[in-house]
């Protein structure tokens, strides 16, 4: 979507100040808090793939008020779209793909379908990145926004070709746990909430899931990260890109060697405290460190889903995006309190402690 990376140059081409900008990314997060839970309850009560054909369907009407009727009101309307479509994916999406593979019997796949299917994300998003320069040159906002809603009607159509062939909604294939009789949402979350209390394994699963996401938020911060090295304003991309190559290394990579889940987040921990200390050279560790992040996430999905029944599969995911929400919302603010008397590479370097925790309490997760 062209118009991702650059919605700020609109919104402060349309005359909003920063004050009105910060209240839409406050709108932006309380949408996809409030969306975040009931999307994975639609998922488990309905079918997944109309979710995933939904989500792009509504995040491209927020592209659209935003193109055609610019101006404060139609950008809260967009980005509480946006927030909605982002949040219909989640949970719905590992759940799907991962029911998939175990029809056919290759659930040992997930990682890697998971990981590289993240991977071309980050990938897409990169190049329209790169595309966003000359469609803006060439057509401006509206040529951008154009594009934009285009690709996500097409994402749409990709949505439906994707295979589904569970019995019923609500059905259980058999996963840990036990979800009761079918019933309504409520009962449904009840029944989901039941299996986390009575799954030792599943509540710190689950835990540890949310954390390594929600902590690898602080990538939000690598530009300043890189500007704190002292190289030039124009280099300062160049080294955000290297976290970024790293990141869909990682992603490729993912399902691979998963039995060292535990060693690998502890280098990769080490990479970021290191690499984040030694300036601009240290960018390169820091983009290993990305990488293994990313495989990590992957590999820690995976395990949540194994031990999630298949009834309230989306629902549960959909507990850990929420999770990693607040983590993250807790992060940017440590983050701002830290920054007022360490400068980013300590803040950076104090992350990898984090990192520690989890990689040692992946240990306790039996396989």
């Amino acid at each position: 979507m062209l118009l991702y990376p650059v919605y700020a140059l609109l919104f402060a081409k349309t005359g909003l100040s920063a004050a009105q900008i910060s209240t839409l990314f406050v709108i932006w997060s309380v949408a996809s808090f409030a969306f975040e839970v009931p999307s994975g309850l639609l998922a488990d009560l309905f079918s997944r793939r109309l979710l995933l054909v939904i989500s792009p369907i509504v995040t491209g009407a927020g592209y659209a008020l935003w193109t055609f009727l610019p101006g404060y009101p139609s950008f809260a309307a967009g980005f509480v779209l946006w927030g909605a479509g982002t949040a219909l994916t989640s949970g719905a999406w590992e759940a799907l793909v991962y029911e998939e593979l175990a029809r056919i019997g290759r659930a040992d796949s997930y990682a890697r379908v998971i990981g590289r299917a993240r991977a071309m994300g980050s990938t897409a998003i990169l190049a329209a990145s790169a595309l966003a320069a000359p469609v803006l040159a060439w057509g401006g906002h509206p040529a951008l926004g154009a594009a934009s809603i285009a690709v996500c009607l097409l994402g749409a159509v990709a949505g439906m070709a994707l295979p589904e062939t569970r019995a019923s909604p609500g059905q259980d294939a058999g996963a840990a746990g036990s979800a009761g009789e079918q019933g309504g949402a409520r009962a449904l979350l009840r029944d989901a909430l039941a299996a986390v209390r009575q799954a030792p394994a599943l509540r710190l699963t689950l835990l540890l899931a949310s954390l390594l996401t929600g902590v690898t938020a602080i990538d939000e911060y690598l530009p300043m990260l890189a500007a704190g090295t002292g190289v030039a304003l124009a280099a300062v991309p160049l080294l955000v890109l290297v976290t970024d190559v790293g990141a869909v290394a990682g992603g490729w990579l993912a399902g691979r060697g998963t039995r060292w889940l535990t060693p690998v987040l502890a280098l990769a921990a080490v990479c970021l405290a290191v690499g984040a200390a030694t300036g601009p050279a240290g960018f390169a560790l820091v983009g290993v460190a990305f990488g293994g992040f990313r495989w990590a996430m992957a590999a820690a999905d995976a395990r949540l889903q194994e031990q999630v029944g298949d009834r309230y599969r989306a629902t549960i995911t959909s507990a850990a995006g929420f999770g990693s929400e607040v983590v993250a919302v807790l992060l940017f603010a440590a983050y701002g309190a830290g920054s007022a008397w360490a400068p980013p590479w300590q803040i950076f370097a104090a992350a990898a402690v984090p990192y520690l925790l989890i990689a040692l309490g992946l240990r306790r997760i039996p396989r």
